[in-house]
């Protein structure tokens, strides 16, 4: 294994850059992972949530993943088409639809999970598994005191601002470097 270059001094005690540095990594793995699934992120989060067996309505659903109603019609509408969800009639309101994973929605969440899995493995590939676990436990720890005071209503949001937030000079040369 080849060692990784040294990180300049000021920027090995740096929050934002290591927090940066991760988050890209993540996007870019997940995004190739999740690129087949109608919808992308939002498509993923709404199979995941019914791939968990929180068979909630259409609206909760679209209001704790914070997607627009109108777009989430659109997004159960190709996730059903896809074969991957259900839309069931709510036994406590006929009006309304519960989503529900098919069985093709719930072996599909398996594969992805198995490839997100391993684009975490290889993010965290400088740690041991106890050094990966106590790293998980801490940053959910923190994440979870900091969503207390400003909830986080679609983390698809994070990844679109942060991307907004590049300088239009650093993309270019990430892409001019990658292709």
């Amino acid at each position: 294994m080849t060692q990784a270059p040294e990180v300049r001094d000021e920027l090995q005690s740096d929050l934002g850059w290591a927090l940066g540095v991760m988050l890209r990594a993540y996007a870019k793995g997940a995004a190739h992972v999740i690129a087949g699934v109608p919808g992308g992120p939002r498509g993923y989060q709404v199979l995941a949530a019914a791939a968990s067996g929180a068979e909630g309505t259409q609206l909760a659903l679209a209001n704790k993943l914070g997607v627009d109603r109108t777009v989430m019609t659109y997004l159960l509408d190709d996730l059903e088409e896809a074969g991957l969800i259900e839309r069931r009639p709510d036994p406590a309101d006929r009006r309304a639809r519960r989503i529900v994973a098919t069985d093709a929605g719930r072996a599909t969440m398996c594969e992805l999970q198995g490839k997100l899995a391993h684009v975490e493995s290889r993010m965290l590939s400088a740690l041991d598994e106890p050094e990966r676990e106590l790293f998980r436990s801490l940053l959910r720890k923190a994440a979870t005191r900091v969503d207390e005071h400003d909830p986080l209503a679609d983390a698809c949001t994070v990844v679109d601002q942060f991307a907004a937030d590049t300088p239009p000079t650093a993309r270019a040369r990430r892409r001019k470097a990658q292709g």
